[in-house]
């Protein structure tokens, strides 16, 4: 199966477009040049018969994260998101190993508001175990997951914890941690105007993380 799909995406490739998607994500990674609409419809069967399986096939995973266009790990987040509720509470050292490996917010943020937002909802010890680490340490991506894991959480939102990893990270002046704590804010504000208007107010942030905070209030 994994093979049948990595062979369909070669021989999907389109040479024209490829440069271009590359260009785009500022040349980090090779492209086939298959957008989005159309890499869905070729991994259709593969998703769904993957779905069938109910478990995650992690050698799977590897196999695509390994493969050098950036089409097979968005695969491999597709993979996973459609198997997000037979993730483990164990696995997460598997995914800080995506998220610090070939690191770039297209893959990054899928896994963060996805997949490890639905893995603490059901394992909420992986908060203080992993996340807070994430949120303290030096790697950005991390801390990137940290800040991004409840954005899909609405009014389920934990403001305390909220408000803790984004202190945790406020002088950052690095670009994706202002504006992920921006977009988190934003999305929050969807929920509940009046605790970001509150929060933006009253803390020390970047101006990226305020103006982008502050879209809808």
């Amino acid at each position: 199966m994994i093979n049948n799909i990595i062979s369909t995406f070669y021989q999907n490739a389109d040479h024209i477009k490829a440069p271009q998607m590359s260009a785009y994500m500022k040349n980090k990674f090779p492209f086939l040049g298959i957008q989005k609409p159309k890499r869905q419809q070729l991994a259709k069967e593969f998703i769904k018969e993957a779905k069938k399986k109910k478990a995650v096939d992690w050698d799977i995973v590897s196999m695509l994260w390994d493969l050098p266009e950036r089409e097979f790990q968005y695969l491999a987040v597709d993979y996973l998101v459609a198997l997000k509720d037979y993730i483990k509470a164990e696995d997460i050292e598997r995914i800080e190993k995506l998220i610090t490996t070939k690191s770039w917010w297209d893959t990054v943020d899928a896994i963060a508001s996805v997949i490890v937002g639905q893995m603490c909802k059901s394992n909420p010890e992986l908060i203080e175990n992993h996340i807070m680490h994430w949120a303290e340490g030096s790697n950005i991506w991390l801390a990137r997951t940290a800040i991004l894991f409840q954005l899909k959480y609405k009014e389920n939102t934990d403001i305390n914890l909220l408000s803790r990893i984004i202190r945790e990270n406020s002088e950052q002046k690095e670009f994706f941690i202002a504006k992920a704590i921006g977009w988190v804010l934003r999305e929050y504000s969807k929920t509940n105007k009046e605790w970001v208007r509150e929060f933006i107010e009253n803390n020390a942030l970047q101006p990226l993380s305020i103006r982008e905070g502050s879209k809808y209030i």
